[in-house]
């Protein structure tokens, strides 16, 4: 396994309680649309068991043509050791990342895709909109429903309506409208619906999706395969 150490270059505050650290792009490291990183703290792997309170799973809410790797992350006053550490962070420290992946590339098949996401959950499908954008082959069009009760909507100047690109965008605060929208959205039986949120978000999603008769082979998840099914067939 690999791990790439590498330095802050920036930090972007998205809103009051959200930041972005921008890290320079290691050498030979690459990633595509949907990824996720292990993103881990100094002195992680310091002991002889790695430190698993300093490594966190995290989405890349950037492109390699960005040339730099983005983590947006939500970070409360209330907060976990790493995130505590992550706060007090400067440009130039270290950081390191491992095991990259992506469970949620931009399926090309010529359908609706529904972009369904929680908060923060939006930084993973950033790079899908941006994805779509330069090359939109196979993709009849998109939609991003994001639920955020903060109102401070994230990356809105890319979550923005944009129907010559056949790209619409919506965010709602509270679960009442956002769920009524889902089921709105489930009205197209042939579409795509990919979930990003927190595991009980998630289910609660499946639920509605598949009462209203979407497939669990139209659903997408930022999980690996072995974990779907625990997801997939609950109905």
């Amino acid at each position: 396994m690999q791990i790439y150490w590498t330095k802050i270059n920036k930090i972007i505050d998205e809103t009051p309680e959200v930041k972005t650290y921008v890290l320079d792009c290691p050498e030979d490291f690459t990633w595509e649309e949907g990824s996720h990183t292990h993103f881990a703290l100094e002195g992680f792997n310091a002991g002889d068991k790695p430190d698993r309170s300093l490594i966190r799973h995290m989405s890349i809410s950037t492109l390699p043509h960005e040339n730099s790797i983005g983590i947006t992350t939500r970070i409360r006053e209330q907060c976990s050791k790493f995130k505590m550490i992550l706060r007090n962070l400067e440009v130039g420290n270290e950081v390191a990342i491992f095991k990259t992946h992506s469970n949620v590339p931009l399926t090309r098949e010529g359908k609706n895709v529904y972009l369904l996401s929680s908060g923060v959950g939006l930084a993973t499908f950033r790079p899908l909109v941006l994805e779509y954008f330069e090359r939109a082959d196979n993709v009849n069009q998109i939609h991003s429903l994001n639920i955020d009760s903060s109102k401070d909507f994230l990356f809105t100047n890319i979550f923005e309506s944009a129907p010559d690109k056949k790209f619409t965008s919506q965010f709602v605060d509270n679960r009442k409208d956002y769920y009524e929208e889902v089921k709105n959205l489930a009205a197209d039986k042939d579409g795509l619906f990919y979930v990003v949120g927190s595991d009980e978000f998630l289910v609660q999603n499946i639920e509605v999706l598949r009462e209203q008769g979407i497939n669990p082979e139209q659903i997408m998840l930022d999980k690996h395969e072995q974990e779907l099914p625990e997801f997939l067939s609950r109905m």
